[in-house]
């Protein structure tokens, strides 16, 4: 359920849901730490006061002191220097009359009275451990000054009143701890020790740690909202941009998107901006290269079918055999070239797939060349008598960045070409040589005919074809892929006819590495 829930919501969403439950458990638990702060604290401080009370019992005990105000007071003066690091040690007797109070030492010995001192305090601690502190059920309105006295008699009436009791007074700017003992002798109860400590070191500690978690919470608060922020600007908006961009694509909308903007970044996002419309805009070429493509393949084959179409019916109305039989060469030429067209078709769409496929690595031509040479010499010397020849600068290496097969199928299907337009007994020349632009020329030579248009860059054309005497024998797709894979190798294609004889003359140049 939750994780359906996360899916639902947006990137920025779940940043801030999935943050503000981390927060959320981190601050109860930092509620917790808070709240154990302080009795940890007063139950360290209650555990040193009642070791204290303990050893002062035993030494009452020990030196049989009396609980009367002249033997308490006594034994106060001769054991003064134990109680030096507390604040105030009070003693009460059974009654719970005054007998003892540190705080009266270096008075008059009439000072001790029977005065209670009203203490003023807030609220009481909860504090159980070990050393049977416990908390009496004293029924205090704590919004009235109340006096020791009080809670030492509701302490006396409490049922566990020989466990020591500890209870807090705070107010604006002090921190009181008080814990509580009666005194028994022989079982029964002589009377009552209290010991108030200042303990402002407790409540600065909690307030110093109180502090710091409050200022890190909105540290931390305020961190998340300018990473929230900067993860709605930069990365977000972008994103849904992107997003946005390519709806467009996918609906063909012509309105104009903000991806230019994006592309300008020097980050991935740019990066990646810049690759989504590159291969956008490969993907539209690609599909209209397909619609064009297909739409010449239909313009081509209409032509035929409408002989087919038209040599079939007058085939149906004839008599004569010669003409039947001229009718029916006429239907076999054009299945031919039906056939010849989808199957060159299929051929070039499966090279588009595996160019696509296949990976542009460093290579050198010379050996290439030189192999599809010696394949063509071995076949074409013995049908035509054509001599097929190769020439270089001198040089051996001929690097470019390309991939081997196709630079066989280019140099094949120009030598198939040149080929189809040469005599018996010619020959062809392929020559490679580097140029002053950092280029590798491969021209192909020919002893033929050469170029009868004005325009030879219409050769390369798809469906092209000047061959009057061998009409539908070729798809004109021959030039046109190797045109393509030129473009593929970011080389460039001419085509003259030669100037020094008769010919023509098909240029490549390759960008070298």
């Amino acid at each position: 359920m939750f994780s359906k829930y996360l899916k639902t919501l947006s990137i920025l969403k779940k940043f801030l849901f999935i943050n503000f439950v981390i927060f959320t458990i981190i601050g109860l638990f930092t509620i917790v730490y808070l709240n154990n702060i302080q009795p940890n604290l007063v139950k360290k401080k209650s555990e040193n006061h009642i070791k204290i009370i303990n050893n002062t019992i035993d030494n009452l005990s020990r030196l049989n002191v009396k609980f009367v105000a002249d033997d308490i007071r006594k034994f106060l003066f001769s054991t003064r220097f134990i109680f030096q690091n507390l604040d105030r040690v009070i003693f009460f007797d059974s009654n719970l009359n005054l007998i003892g109070d540190t705080n009266t030492l270096d008075l008059d010995p009439r000072s001790f009275s029977t005065r209670v001192d009203e203490i003023e305090f807030e609220s009481l601690s909860e504090d159980k451990n070990d050393q049977n502190i416990e908390e009496k059920n004293i029924n205090i309105d704590q919004e009235k000054p109340v006096s020791l006295k009080d809670i030492l008699t509701d302490y006396s009436k409490s049922e566990k009143s020989e466990n020591p009791y500890t209870f807090i007074q705070e107010n604006y700017n002090q921190f009181k701890l008080t814990t509580i003992k009666d005194v028994e002798r022989e079982g029964s109860n002589v009377g009552y020790l209290a010991i108030t400590e200042i303990a402002n070191d407790i409540k600065t500690a909690t307030d110093e740690r109180k502090a710091f978690v409050i200022r890190t919470a909105i540290s931390v608060g305020f961190v998340i909202l300018i990473f929230s922020f900067v993860l709605s600007r930069y990365f977000i908006k972008p994103i849904q941009n992107l997003v946005h961009y390519t709806k467009l694509i996918k609906e063909k909308n012509q309105t104009k998107s903000n991806i230019e903007n994006l592309k300008n970044r020097n980050d991935e996002l740019g990066l990646l901006s810049t690759s989504l419309e590159d291969m956008t805009n490969e993907l539209q070429k690609r599909v209209t290269h397909a619609e064009n493509f297909s739409t010449d393949l239909v313009h081509e084959i209409r032509n035929p079918l409408a002989s087919l179409k038209g040599a079939s019916e007058i085939l149906q109305d004839t008599n004569d055999k010669d003409q039947r039989l001229k009718l029916i060469n006429i239907l076999s030429h054009d299945v031919q070239r039906i056939e010849r067209l989808i199957t060159d078709y299929s051929q070039m769409l499966k090279d588009e797939v595996a160019l696509s496929k296949e990976k542009m690595n460093r290579i050198n031509i010379e050996p290439i060349i030189q192999s599809v040479v010696d394949d063509y010499n071995n076949i074409h010397k013995v049908k035509k008598d054509i001599d097929v020849r190769y020439e270089n600068d001198g040089k051996k290496e001929y690097f470019i960045k390309g991939i081997e097969n196709r630079i066989e199928q280019i140099i094949a299907n120009l030598l198939d070409n040149s080929i189809s337009f040469s005599k018996k007994g010619s020959s062809i020349l392929i020559n490679v040589s580097d140029t002053s632009e950092n280029k590798v020329s491969v021209k192909i030579l020919d002893e033929g005919e050469g170029f009868k248009e004005k325009d030879t860059s219409r050769i390369f054309n798809r469906f092209y074809s000047n061959r009057p005497d061998k009409f539908g024998e070729h798809s004109g797709l021959g030039l046109n892929i190797v045109k393509n894979l030129v473009d593929l190798h970011e080389g460039e294609i001419v085509a003259s006819n030669r100037v020094d004889t008769i010919g023509a003359m098909i240029e490549i140049r390759f960008p070298t590495i």
